[in-house]
């Protein structure tokens, strides 16, 4: 019998995860609670601080908290208690908003690196000295000028997306077939021209995988940025929850974060897949 392969591949995740979940209920099983208890409860209580944190939950304990996290994924009763479908769109927004500035910047400009050897080795040496540096790097300098903390953390998604899409461009660019570019400018297509109908399909899948990383590196630095300012994200959400001694909503906001994440890369590796062609 020929199993497809996707149904295979199908099959074995489900049989990990299944072990997963199984060796993480044996290992909190009569140490997980369904309710964490807060430092004032505790206190009032009469027991310690170590007493009053609980165990590790299970997943039954996570499962639980997430099906009441569903039910009302957009209710808002303040500035720290707001559901996980207001904090993720801030931060999807954040990141969104962030990416498309990246965009705009670094797929004209890597072209211009790409079809010119004059701008690539002059801006080469401003690229590899910026490059390097953090993201999270650049928010107090941010924060000092801008003086907003969302926008902040909208340019600090600016500048880790920057990177990986505008070498990726320049190298597609230049990596474009010099007999294609020799046809076109035996036909006396302009340089216009040439850019949208030669380079850029030729470039494409070399543009999306730069995009695609980029994308990848904004979410996980969306999280750390929100952590810093505060405010509203999920990133926010998971320090929030952690001073709040609430394991189970920790673990239930990185769970998201990796599910949004996922999302996010599959939608550039379809957009990849589809200007990808043959040789």
């Amino acid at each position: 019998m020929n199993i497809p392969l996707g149904l295979r591949a199908g099959l074995l995740s489900i049989l990990v995860l299944a072990l997963f979940l199984g060796a993480w209920h044996l290992a909190t099983r009569g140490t997980g609670v369904t309710q964490q208890m807060s430092p004032e409860y505790a206190k009032l209580m009469g027991l310690t601080a170590t007493q009053g944190k609980s165990a590790m939950p299970g997943p039954v304990d996570v499962g639980i908290k997430l099906w009441e996290h569903l039910k009302r994924p957009f209710y808002d009763n303040g500035p720290n208690d707001k559901g996980l479908g207001i904090q993720l769109g801030y931060s999807i927004a954040r990141v969104g908003l962030g990416y498309l500035l990246a965009v705009l910047v670094a797929v004209p400009l890597g072209f211009l690196i790409g079809m010119s050897p004059l701008m690539s080795r002059a801006l080469d040496p401003f690229i590899q000295v910026l490059k390097p540096i953090s993201p999270l790097a650049w928010m107090p300098l941010a924060l000092y000028t801008i003086k907003d903390s969302g926008l902040s953390a909208i340019f600090v998604i600016f500048i880790c997306s920057l990177w990986p899409m505008l070498i990726n461009t320049a190298f597609g660019v230049a990596a474009v077939r010099k007999e294609w570019l020799n046809v076109a400018r035996t036909l006396e297509v302009g340089a216009f021209r040439r850019a949208y109908t030669v380079i850029l399909p030729a470039a494409a899948p070399t543009i999306l995988t730069g995009m695609r990383i980029s994308i990848g590196i904004a979410w996980l630095v969306i999280v750390a940025a929100e952590m810093l300012v505060g405010g509203t994200g999920i990133g926010y959400f998971v320090w929030n929850e952690w001073n709040n001694l609430s394991i189970v909503n920790v673990i239930i906001a990185i769970l998201l974060i990796g599910l949004v994440g996922m999302l996010l890369d599959q939608v550039l590796a379809r957009l990849t897949r589809m200007v990808t062609f043959p040789e």
